[in-house]
């Protein structure tokens, strides 16, 4: 199935220094970890130039969360030896991020990083963090809009680290994601406009479960009203296909009526509309 290359060494030369630097700066930090490769990075990093008395990561639960990843983070949490906290956010409730419009990660990250900063103001620590990296400039992140007005800070970025770069780091520093897929939210696989439910999200993670159980790594299951597109790696669509039977009962298990693959393969942001996309009924 998918495998990530390893980085070319010497990629960030001098950046974990940089990032260090930038680290120290903040003196105490709450940080938002969801168990991803940059996160983690900034997760250790913070732990190991600030201490533990003064960092502490916080997971965010809620229906829009991947099965396995509150475990996976805990698991990375405690593989870096950072403090951990799990709280619950309630975006799904907001009617403007259920309304599902092209800035509904704006209201997410709000009601995320309004719990941060209500966790650094019990705790004393200076400031709120998350991991924004380089490469996230140029994409259309309207969280970064609400980490403006909150006045978080993405020291990722600020050191200048991409997603290789990033990968380069967390490998040298022995993090177990170095190399893990990336990973969204479950309201990423609904169309803008297409109302965001508890019932659709946990369609899409039933969904998703069936592919990654069948050893699938990176999974997107699109949710069309009653109808599932699949995209993997396209380097895996083959292997989907030979495996139809399984996966369009699985996907039918799950409550879709029709299932396709994308035989373009996954790629970020292509939940919108399949015009133009090569799609293989497979149910």
């Amino acid at each position: 199935m998918l495998s990530i290359p390893s980085p070319d060494l010497g990629v960030a030369p001098g950046r974990l220094g940089v990032l260090r630097d930038i680290v120290a700066g903040l003196d105490s930090v709450v940080m938002g970890l969801s168990g991803g490769v940059d996160s983690s990075l900034l997760a250790s990093v913070c732990r190991d130039v600030l201490g533990a008395d003064r960092s502490l990561a916080v997971i965010a639960r809620s229906p829009s969360l991947p099965s396995g990843e509150l475990e996976a983070a805990l698991d990375v949490a405690a593989a870096i030896g950072i403090e951990t906290r799990v709280v619950d956010t309630d975006e799904v409730t907001d009617t403007r991020y259920a309304a599902n419009p092209r800035n509904r990660c704006y209201f997410c990250r709000d009601e995320l990083f309004g719990r941060l900063e209500a966790v650094a103001a019990e705790l004393g620590f200076a400031t709120v963090a998350y991991g924004e990296i380089a490469d996230d400039a140029g994409d259309h992140r309207p969280g970064r809009a609400a980490a403006l007005q909150h006045g978080v800070r993405a020291p990722l970025r600020e050191a200048g680290l991409d997603k290789t770069a990033v990968r380069e780091l967390a490998r040298e520093l022995d993090l177990p994601v170095w190399n893990k897929p990336a990973m969204a939210c479950l309201a990423s696989r609904i169309p803008y406009g297409d109302q965001v439910t508890e019932d659709k999200l946990q369609q899409v993670d039933r969904a998703e479960r069936v592919l990654t159980d069948l050893g699938f790594r990176q999974v997107r299951v699109r949710h069309q009203g009653d109808a599932a597109r699949i995209e993997v790696e396209p380097d895996d669509v083959a292997a989907v296909v030979e495996q139809a039977d399984a996966v369009a009962d699985g996907l039918r298990d799950a409550g879709f009526s029709h299932v396709t693959v994308d035989l373009d393969g996954y790629r970020q942001g292509s939940m919108n509309s399949s015009a133009g996309r090569r799609l293989l009924p497979l149910a």
